[in-house]
């Protein structure tokens, strides 16, 4: 699914669970972050049920899926969102090695 469908997603549900529950959420992070979209499915489907808000849970399983979400197995490796994203920004980073580098300067 584009990027931009899982945004409009991500949005509309932000709004519902704004105004349904007080939740604030990420929306940019929600569109592109599987394991907080699924967290965030979660949360809004126990409120639908819990609240009777069935609107919460019918965008809850477009943002489903939208990510194709499926819960991570129980023995899989599960590793801290803070390793996760500090890992992609030094992979970002990271100069390619196929960049020269100047030595020196430039005379």
């Amino acid at each position: 699914m584009p990027e931009a469908d899982k945004l409009a997603i991500a949005a509309h549900l932000h709004v519902l669970l704004r105004r349904k529950t007080g939740r604030v959420t990420d929306t940019e992070w929600m569109a592109v972050n599987a394991e907080y979209a699924l967290e965030i499915v979660r949360f809004a489907r126990q409120h639908a049920q819990e609240d009777n808000v069935p609107e919460l849970a019918e965008w809850a399983a477009r943002l489903d899926h939208a990510h194709a979400i499926h819960a991570p197995a129980p023995d899989a490796e599960r590793r801290p969102l803070l390793d996760v994203a500090a890992q992609a920004v030094r992979q970002r980073i990271a100069p390619s090695p196929e960049v020269p580098r100047y030595v020196g300067g430039i005379r």
